[in-house]
């Protein structure tokens, strides 16, 4: 199997470790060699960050370079356009909608950028745009907007719906798991 490519991108703090460790626990079981980065950025400060999954017969290492990600997750509106060059043709986004203002748009140096989404599309992107936010809410907590996000990308990958069961079983604390089960299962659901 040639190699497949996911990034992981966001801010600091919205749970892209997590999201790493579930894509990357579904592959394992899958059989394949897989590579993930650490998370790059400036997670501490909610600066954007970017984490890299591989997976394949035989995976060397887990930089993806421009042109080459199958897939990219985006936890923000903004992350997404910021790592778009990334995006391989034929690949899919599945971004969240939420808006988080970076430090130039809270000093008022700069305007968050408007239409985000609608640009991307118009670029014949596949792109999923949901309000993980919401969704995550919904499921009781919004720190699980990541946990949607892994439910919308399952519908995205051919892996079977309990390989992801499994993988929410063996990576979410077990306070935590009926939470993050009913956030997968929401993000399951969008089309």
């Amino acid at each position: 199997m040639e190699t497949k490519s996911i990034m992981i991108v966001g801010v600091g703090g919205q749970g892209s470790l997590l999201a790493s460790r579930l894509i990357g626990n579904v592959l394992l079981h899958q059989g394949y060699d897989v590579k993930v980065s650490e998370v790059h950025g400036m997670s501490q400060r909610g600066g954007s960050v970017v984490t890299y999954v591989k997976y394949g017969d035989k995976v060397y290492s887990p930089v993806v370079t421009k042109g080459e990600a199958d897939i990219i997750i985006s936890f923000e509106q903004l992350e997404s356009a910021r790592w778009l060059p990334y995006l391989k043709k034929g690949g899919h986004l599945v971004t969240s909608t939420q808006q988080i203002d970076p430090m130039p748009v809270i000093t008022g140096a700069a305007a968050y950028p408007e239409n985000i989404i609608e640009k991307i599309k118009s670029q014949e992107i596949d792109v999923i745009a949901v309000d993980a936010l919401t969704l995550a809410e919904q499921a009781g907590n919004a720190k699980a907007s990541n946990v949607v996000l892994m439910g919308v990308v399952s519908t995205k990958m051919p892996f079977d719906i309990s390989v992801w069961e499994n993988a929410v079983e063996e990576c979410v604390p077990a306070k935590f798991l009926e939470l993050n089960k009913k956030a997968f299962a929401l993000g399951r659901e969008v089309q």
